[in-house]
């Protein structure tokens, strides 16, 4: 009987220790998942937005809409996305999908067609037109070029980029351009051109009657 009892009390000691080992293994895994479910719950927030950030005020598609100024319209836009930045400096609309643009007269006629893949409008005063630029003016002169800029406070255009100019009767490319607002009185700088025969003909004879 005597070993029997001793044999009891051993197996009942191991299973106090066993049971507190279990009991220490559970209370370990209750505090991690209580940790791991406190780090879960922590939101992680995004960096705020300042106002130096590139984003729009306005982001609108398939425009086509008329500008006044000082009450009378004087332009018409269409772009197939148009953006307005107003916390930008300076302040830019911008035309990034294509830019199409009638100017009118005081009668609301058209003087001034312009096209380009890019547009940008800074401070509502000075135009950055780049890509494929197209002007034809009220004398159907086609203008192309890959940048232009028009500062509509001063009146003038200008580029520094190569330019090629197609009147009805002769062509002009040079690079450096600069014209008045209209772009009906402009020059090149390094220019080339071709005329028509007439003026080559009476060109020549000029020379000649001078000689």
């Amino acid at each position: 009987m005597i070993p029997l009892e001793i044999s009891q009390k051993s197996t009942f000691s191991s299973i106090c220790v066993y049971m507190k080992g279990r009991f220490i293994v559970a209370a370990i895994v209750t505090f991690l998942c209580i940790l791991t479910a406190c780090e879960g719950d922590k939101e992680h927030m995004a960096p705020a937005v300042s106002d130096s950030d590139s984003i729009p005020f306005m982001n609108a598609h398939g425009i086509s809409t008329l500008i006044s100024d000082s009450g009378v319209i004087r332009y018409k836009i269409v772009a197939e996305e148009w953006q307005i930045f107003n916390t930008t400096n300076p302040a830019t609309w911008t035309f990034k999908k294509g830019f199409f643009m009638e100017r009118y007269d005081e009668n609301m006629h058209v003087n001034l067609f312009v096209q380009a893949d890019t547009a940008y409008l800074r401070e509502m005063n000075t135009w950055e037109l780049r890509g494929r630029v197209v002007v034809k003016n009220l004398e159907g002169t086609l203008f192309l070029t890959e940048e232009l800029f028009w500062d509509m406070g001063e009146h003038n255009i200008w580029n520094h980029m190569p330019m090629d100019i197609f009147m009805p009767d002769r062509e002009l490319h040079g690079t450096d351009f600069r014209s008045n607002e209209s772009m009906t009185d402009y020059f090149v700088t390094n220019s080339t051109g071709a005329l028509p025969s007439e003026d080559m003909q009476s060109d020549e004879s000029e020379e000649e009657n001078d000689d």
